[in-house]
């Protein structure tokens, strides 16, 4: 990614949150990925880390119109995945994707019930709903809407050993082409 890609995403994420009454704490840790794809707007996330303590963790996202998270587990982190503002959609599996026939249904809660989803079910998340996924549920969200507030709260987060995706050129963190100065750290950099 290109670090003048990543301030743009910044600032624009910053002003929605703001427009969207979501205050961020001082000094905020930011996260920026292409998930190491180099097609930021179809594969991308834009996080901020609100709490990160041993125990759980809290994470506030925003995103665009189609610009998928992509499909991953995680053997340890449970997590809920809120919808904050706009229309989420988020796809849920009991195994890998590459080798799920789609059969299977697994129990998921949904705003705090228990449902029967068939596997590769895509729930519609609207503002202030909430799905409750388990380790080892392989998950993928993206925005419905123009643009997407996205709440996480979460067991420990372990980015680097606890995130495994369906496709095997996903990394993480992206390298960073520095073609102008960084208007903040970054979680990644050093």
């Amino acid at each position: 990614m290109k670090r003048s890609e990543i301030n743009n995403t910044i600032k624009h994420a910053t002003a929605f949150f703001k427009h969207h009454g979501w205050a961020l704490p001082p000094q905020p840790r930011w996260d920026v990925t292409d998930f190491g794809l180099a097609d930021f707007l179809k594969c991308g996330l834009a996080l901020v880390n609100l709490a990160e303590e041993e125990e759980y963790c809290e994470k506030l996202m925003y995103a665009q119109k189609n610009q998928v998270t992509p499909a991953h587990t995680h053997l340890k982190k449970k997590e809920d995945i809120i919808c904050r503002t706009g229309v989420l959609i988020v796809q849920l599996w009991r195994n890998d994707p590459r080798q799920d026939s789609g059969s299977g249904v697994m129990q998921v809660k949904v705003n705090g019930q228990m449902r029967d989803l068939q596997s590769g079910d895509k729930l519609s998340l609207r503002s202030g709903e909430r799905v409750t996924i388990l380790p080892g549920i392989w998950h993928e969200f993206y925005p419905e809407s123009d643009e997407c507030i996205i709440g996480e709260v979460s067991t420990a987060n372990d980015d680097i050993n606890d995130n495994f995706f369906t496709d095997s050129r996903i990394g993480r963190f992206s390298e960073i082409d520095e073609d102008e100065p960084a208007i903040l750290k970054l979680l990644s950099d050093k």
